[in-house]
């Protein structure tokens, strides 16, 4: 018998590291700005290395979970994330730093999709499972927010190196647990999809580079040209190579199901709308209201902890309302409290422009990412869980990646005339309604797909 209870706190915990770490780079980045030496366009690249990696290996990695093992894919992800951990904590210059984030992207594109893998195979469906992923994604939003306030604190009280060292003991920790609890999943035989591992690594890898180039060279860079469409062609390739590979690496069957092809495309507008939540409200609260670090972290508590409070809850109201209509009322509530949020200014009050909305955002949150992860694991049968778990992530990492890169873009459109606080207040009001229309869109695929089903 599985220890289901021990292997639910080892994926929660992995996943958590995941995400703990992405949200602590925000509020870290302008202490690694003046501790490295970095200039103002490669401090952009402490992410996007991240970003690029995690985001170019994601579906090789979950297939690779399939055909050699969930429990042994774990394990190398949990390795290689903890090392590099512990070389970002080292980093003595922006070249080392930006090559440790790389690699530990890459470890974070093994482990993620492991986790939910793990977690689809070992709980049955129904109640068991809905609870099960509710707390996933519960961690995954409350990770978030409460990695803004640890990365402020740290950066204001200790040195930002220590967000990293502490994966350290807990990586160490979840590998013992891992190799002692998880059985190892059966293997499937058959061919390793080489062609569409490799078409969909790089494909996506260029797309990603491009947009992220695209915010500060611009869309007429030939660079960014090239790497775009050499991008796209390769991400079609990818898909005809999966009409007919043996064993695809991405079976197309999983976009079979209108409701899980939709929570894939809502889960990427949702990511992207955050994305810009979280980047663009930080430097907000950082530049144009004077708030040092920590006290920024502490600003998104009205988040923090509505979010975790209704992610809570996510079992019974699924159970009561049906997913769909969670996902919906989700939606439209983010989508109210973002464009509320995009009307700030430097005379407004915390509470009233930013708290408030704040609280919005978080009930929105809470309401949707558990149930667009059922939603995109809908009827997988458990030997595509790996797969599918792939989609679910790649879907959320390219939601970040893309989803910041355009509104960067978008934010810096007709701002030309403006200067210091006035310039970056345009970027944040534009990039914030921006956002909200990314959920409107969500909300708009929910509705025509997902809502009128009873799940």
């Amino acid at each position: 018998m599985p220890h289901k209870a021990a292997i639910l706190a080892i994926i929660l915990v992995s996943y958590v590291m995941i995400v703990l770490d992405t949200s602590i780079v925000l509020t870290g980045l302008p202490s690694i700005h003046r501790d490295l030496g970095f200039t103002d366009n490669g401090l952009a690249w402490v992410q996007s290395a991240y970003t690029l990696t995690f985001g170019g290996f994601l579906l090789l990695a979950a297939r690779a979970g399939d055909i050699v093992g969930r429990r042994r894919m774990l394990v190398l992800g949990l390795a290689v994330f903890t090392l590099a951990s512990l070389m970002i904590g080292m980093a003595p210059s922006p070249s080392w730093m930006v090559g440790a984030r790389a690699v530990q992207g890459l470890g974070a594109a093994i482990l993620a999709p492991s986790t939910l893998a793990l977690l689809q195979t070992t709980f049955a469906d129904g109640a068991e499972r809905t609870r099960a992923v509710s707390y996933y994604s519960a961690v995954a939003g409350i990770a978030a927010s409460v990695g803004l306030v640890l990365g402020g604190v740290l950066a204001d009280w200790l040195s930002w190196r220590v967000g990293f060292f502490i994966n350290l003991p807990i990586g160490i920790a979840m590998i013992w647990a891992a190799l002692r609890y998880i059985n190892e999943s059966p293997r499937n035989s058959g061919h390793f999809d080489a062609i569409g591992a490799l078409a969909s690594t790089a494909g996506m890898s260029a797309l990603v580079y491009g947009m992220i180039r695209s915010a500060s060279a611009g869309w007429r860079d030939s660079t960014t040209q090239g790497a775009v469409a050499g991008g796209v062609l390769l991400l079609i390739a990818f898909i005809l190579n999966e009409r007919h590979a043996a064993q695809p690496i991405m079976p197309l069957r999983l976009f079979s199901v209108p409701a899980r092809a939709a929570a894939y495309g809502a889960r990427l507008l949702f990511l992207g709308a955050m994305i810009g939540f979280f980047f663009f409200t930080t430097q907000y609260l950082q530049t144009v209201l004077a708030y040092r670090p920590a006290i920024t972290g502490l600003a998104f508590l009205p988040m923090t902890t509505v979010n975790f409070a209704v992610a809570l809850q996510v079992p019974r109201f699924t159970a009561r309302f049906g997913n769909g209509r969670l996902l919906a009322a989700g939606l439209a509530i983010g989508a109210v409290g973002m464009a509320w949020l995009s009307q700030v200014s430097s005379s407004h009050n915390y509470v009233l422009a930013v708290a408030l909305p704040m609280v919005l955002i978080g009930i929105g949150q809470g309401l949707t990412l558990s149930p667009l992860t059922a939603a995109g694991m809908l009827g997988v049968p458990a030997p595509d869980a790996g797969a599918a778990s792939g989609v679910v992530n790649v879907a959320h990492q390219l939601g970040n990646s893309l989803g910041l890169a355009a509104l960067v873009a978008v934010a810096a459109y007709r701002a030309d005339a403006a200067t210091g606080t006035t310039l970056l207040l345009h970027r944040v009001n534009t990039a914030l309604a921006c956002s909200a229309g990314l959920l409107v869109l969500a909300l708009l695929l929910v509705a025509a797909f997902i809502f009128p089903k009873k799940q």
